[in-house]
């Protein structure tokens, strides 16, 4: 499974959730980037061919650099303040180089995406604060990271697996600059539970939780 066949099916499910509902209903799509950081977590696991590791990771994020750090968003109203949809974002997480070698590995990184998706419910309170639209959401779903891993002895592992369940939670508000057009900035926080697989029989455990802020363009059907 690619990256862009990641963002296709986060896509298409979304469109589908929102061509679903009433015609009445108002219909958004949201696009951002922003910061994106990653405190400390425990990396641990088993080589493959035997022994075990077991460190703490100071996770760099590096939103900027390429592939920069990504999401969409599709956002289904049913009304002026309830909301239902799906999200996709494209974090990231490098294991600094040292920390990496610590514990037996070259390079350890989540960098073609810490992919999360999940299926989001929002509360908004409309136009308050001279305009400003403040909302909060929360999601649920699951972390398909692309995982790029080599140890000392030469093993490498490189690919998308599916590892684990994955929280979202969201604040922020929005700015109306046209009828469909949309301005946001936001605070994201996950947590997703990654237990994968390394290539030749080895298996990795950590649980990551990211810091975001966003800044984004919504649009309105």
């Amino acid at each position: 499974m690619t990256q862009a066949t990641l963002v296709k099916c986060a896509l298409g499910a979304a469109a589908i959730v929102l061509l679903a509902g009433p015609v009445a209903a108002e219909m958004e799509l949201s696009f951002y980037s922003g910061w994106q950081t990653a405190p400390h977590s425990r990396l641990k696991g088993d080589y493959p061919g035997g022994g075990s590791y077991n460190g703490l990771i100071g996770w760099q994020g590096k939103s900027f650099e390429m592939p920069p750090y990504y999401g969409v968003r599709g956002t289904w109203w049913q009304d002026e303040r309830i909301g239902f949809g799906l999200e996709f974002t494209h974090s990231k997480v490098y294991a600094p180089d040292d920390e990496a070698a610590a514990i037996g590995f070259k390079g350890f990184e989540f960098t073609d995406g810490l992919n999360i998706v999940t299926a989001n419910a929002m509360r908004r309170w409309p136009d308050q604060w001279n305009g400003l639209t403040p909302y909060v959401g929360g999601g649920l779903g699951v972390a398909v990271p692309h995982v790029d891993a080599e140890t000392f002895a030469g093993d490498k592992t490189f690919g998308y697996q599916l590892t684990g369940p994955a929280v979202r939670l969201i604040a922020g508000a929005s700015y109306d600059i046209s009828d469909r057009v949309a301005v946001f900035g936001e605070y994201q926080f996950v947590y997703s539970r990654n237990e994968g697989e390394l290539d030749g029989g080895g298996d990795f455990e950590t649980d990551v939780k990211t810091n975001a802020l966003n800044v984004g363009l919504t649009l309105k059907f």
